[in-house]
Formats: structure tokens, sequence, C-alpha cells
């Protein structure tokens, strides 16, 4: 099967160095391409520099579109299986063939990587966690589905959900909408358990004083998911 890491980039000059070489250690058998959302520092001459599979974006798209780019990617090249991965050293690449195998031998559309199952490795501040419970229980009440790390980037698709993604993203703040988006499409999705690292490089998008405009912004999208659904 065809399986490709999607590396969504913006000023990561710090870790995506790093980030790739831990895919290529634990998980040689995925391809990877980084989307470079118009970075303003030195991330896309790290990759020149190293030789990385880059798609330089020439306009900054936010996360969104630079993951979407990402799934449009892996759509036209034929891959089975796409994975997101933070370049800023959070994940563990270490974890890709488990959920692979697990997204495989269950005959699932979508794994969620969660940290909140083992409770093991980095678990975010206790703010951040009261409001990943938040939309674990928000989710719960839409699709009855409980998905108890619905904020992760790390999620890996297979086919049917690439062409989805690929077609339509949501562009700001979206692991949680895109979860109930293919959750009302009856789609399949489960989670496994990860170990995260904290971030040693860059700085969250989500700044303490954008919190509250992100819960709001995140519930009424994920309202809005439900209904069109």
């Amino acid at each position: 099967m065809k399986k490709l890491v999607i590396i969504p980039a913006y000023n990561e000059q710090g870790g995506i160095e790093k980030t790739v070489q831990d895919v290529l250690k634990y998980a040689p058998d995925f391809d990877y391409v980084i989307i470079n959302d118009c970075s303003v520092d030195d991330t896309l001459e790290v990759c020149r520099k190293n030789n990385f599979h880059v798609i330089n974006l020439p306009v900054n798209l936010g996360i969104g579109g630079s993951v979407q780019t990402g799934y449009v990617y892996a759509w036209r090249n034929g891959y089975d299986i796409a994975v997101q991965f933070d370049g800023d050293g959070q994940h563990n690449a270490a974890y890709l063939n488990v959920l692979a195998d697990k997204l495989i031998k269950e005959n699932l559309d979508m794994v969620i990587g969660s940290r909140y199952i083992k409770k093991e490795g980095f678990q975010s501040s206790g703010i951040r966690r009261l409001g990943i419970r938040y939309f674990t229980a928000l989710i719960r009440l839409i699709t009855g589905k409980k998905i108890t790390d619905p904020t992760s980037g790390m999620r890996m698709a297979g086919r049917d959900v690439i062409e989805i993604y690929a077609k339509n993203y949501p562009r700001d703040y979206p692991e949680p909408e895109s979860v109930v988006t293919i959750l009302k499409e009856g789609k399949k999705v489960e989670e496994a358990p990860v170990q995260m690292n904290a971030r040693t490089e860059g700085i969250s998008s989500i700044s303490p004083r954008k919190s509250v405009y992100y819960m709001i912004k995140v519930s009424l999208a994920i309202l809005i998911a439900a209904i069109r659904g």
C-alpha cells in the first residue's frame, strides 16, 4: 500500500529536520511531503539544503489549507493512506505503523492518535485539557461517538477520507470539525494510544488570548458540520 506522511510546516526551521529524520528512521515504508505554508523563517531553506520533499505554498493558507494541500497531493498521487504529522517534534513516528496496522486490520476509515487513552507522555496544559474534554462531550452529543483526543493533529486516513478532505477541509482550527464531518458521513473512526512530546520549537497558534475565540468558533463549526451532515 502507498502511505504518505503529510507534514504541514509554518516557521518550523528548528524542528523540521528532526521531524523528517524521525519519519525516515521509524517509518521508512512511508513517503512524506512537507507543506511549507509560506514560512517567514528559514524552513524552506532547511528543506532545500537537506533535499527534503517539499511543496512550497506561495501564500499563507493557514493550517487547514496546508493540510488540505497534502490531501490533494495524496489523492492525485494514488496514496491509500495519508497521515497528518506535526513538524514541531510533538509527534512520534514510531507510532505510524501501529496506526496503519489498526486502520487496515479493523477496516477503518480513520485512526486518531490519542494522548488520553493511556495518559502517557506529554498531556498538554490543564486549561487545554478542559477544552479537550469539552469538545469530547460536544462531539459525543452530536455524533454518539466518544473521541478522547479530538484536537489531536496525528490522524491517519484511508482512501475515502483522503478524497473527502482533498475536496473540502476546514480552514481554521480544523481538527474537531473535520472529525465530525466524516462521522456524519458514516465513516468508521477509532483511536489508538500514542505518546506525544512537548513542543520544543516554535509557538502554538492558540495563545491564551485566542482561547475564547477558539472555543466559540470551533463549537459553531462543529454544529454547522453536524447540520450539513
